[in-house]
């Protein structure tokens, strides 16, 4: 099956290409992006983006999928079945592709079950983003996410867990540098695994090819996970200028994840504990957002949908958060598409590039002027994944995916 998209403006995923470009898709590749003139006589389909614009599907950096926006996440692992998780993973996974977003990577579930959701929706066995998956997050005893997570103390102990991930079969290892806002009782700012403990456990995952995703509010958990050689810093609050600069000469992503907090503060349900500690939180997360971005940063979109409030299928109104802290509406799609893929090392998706999979989005409007048209899935006309149309509203009945591919 061959689709031709021609007529509107086209985002490559770093750059806005010239006027006239039409954008080739055969099975699930992209098999060709050119000037108009090229496609004279196509006779395949044809989809007209007049008055739209073509974007890469959307990448988002920090999910969990184990989790439905329900304020108490303990209850949530502990009182659900594993087979009701699973189920519900797969829903959470499947809501969040018709929201635009194509590809995801989990961070941090409950006794491995998002894996047999990453190999299902990757092997297309059911229709759903492309999912990488980190297990475990690891903490320290009585840590951020403990009822959740794999405790571990001591250089050697966080080794062994490191390698219980890999024993899974995750693609990156998630560790807890910080306290967190979801758990009663521990402090954002307080420093948790000390920098040997992050140091061993970012060489252990690097040994084995895995990409760490760091939890770190807190300045000095951020500064020690920096330091480890952490390849993303997950939230990073209390950004001061030294981790900023190390972050930017080392490359080190950040993911914000602005959804989160919002969502907390806004909610109608949240525990006094949790209200308390994003209030104190609020200000200083533009702060940290905004210096990291004007000093070069590399931003990537994360969400943490899943948590409190924070619900799967909304994950691209992170863009319009983005946007309204200051960031340009390029920057956050690149962000969102290329630097995405970027982290996650998908070296076939986040651009539309030859050879690259058929994951795309098609929004009314133009987005690098009014982010909405991107962030407001209301406004995505098409959702198409690896070649597949998921989700269609050009006509007045949306047409979305069914559960089994």
């Amino acid at each position: 099956m061959s689709v031709l998209f021609k007529d509107g403006l086209v985002f490559q995923g770093k750059k806005i290409l010239p006027s006239g470009f039409c954008v080739l898709v055969e099975g699930n590749v992209i098999k060709r992006v050119a000037p108009h003139a090229e496609f004279v006589g196509f006779d395949g389909e044809v989809i007209s983006l007049e008055g739209k614009t073509l974007l890469p599907g959307l990448i988002d950096c920090h999910v969990h999928l184990v989790f439905s926006g329900q304020s108490d996440l303990q209850a949530t692992v502990s009182t659900l079945k594993q087979h009701d998780l699973v189920l519900r993973s797969l829903y959470n996974a499947q809501q969040i592709l018709e929201g635009g977003v194509t590809s995801i990577r989990d961070c941090a579930g409950h006794d491995y079950i998002e894996v047999a959701v990453r190999d299902a929706c990757n092997a297309g066995l059911f229709k759903g983003p492309t999912i990488k998956v980190a297990g475990k997050a690891i903490c320290m005893t009585g840590g951020h996410i403990h009822f959740m997570a794999r405790q571990a103390d001591g250089p050697q102990e966080v080794i062994k867990a490191v390698r219980e991930q890999v024993l899974h079969g995750v693609d990156l290892i998630k560790l807890m540098a910080t306290g967190g806002v979801v758990t009663e009782g521990v402090n954002p700012e307080d420093s948790h695994f000390d920098d040997q403990e992050l140091l061993a456990g970012v060489k252990e995952a690097h040994r084995f090819q895995k990409t760490v995703a760091c939890h770190a509010q807190g300045a000095d958990g951020i500064r020690n996970a920096v330091l480890a050689g952490v390849d993303s810093i997950e939230h990073g609050i209390f950004l001061n200028d030294d981790s900023m600069n190390e972050m930017v000469k080392r490359g080190t992503f950040l993911v914000p994840t602005i959804c989160a907090l919002k969502a907390m503060l806004d909610g109608d349900e949240i525990p006094d504990y949790m209200r308390e500690k994003c209030a104190r939180l609020e200000d200083r997360q533009k702060e940290a957002i905004i210096s990291f971005y004007k000093a070069g940063g590399k931003l990537v979109m994360g969400t943490d949908s899943g948590t409190p409030g924070n619900h799967h299928g909304d994950n691209a109104q992170e863009l319009q958060f983005m946007v309204d802290m200051g960031i340009s509406s390029e920057d956050a799609l690149i962000a969102a598409t290329f630097n995405g893929a970027d982290l996650m090392r998908l070296k076939d998706r986040g651009s539309i590039q030859e050879g690259y999979k058929a994951d795309l989005l098609v929004v009314d409007g133009n987005p690098f002027n009014d982010i909405s048209k991107a962030s407001d899935k209301n406004n995505h006309q098409i959702v198409m994944k690896d070649g597949g149309i998921i989700v269609d509203r050009r006509t007045s009945i949306a047409h979305k995916i069914s559960l089994a591919a």
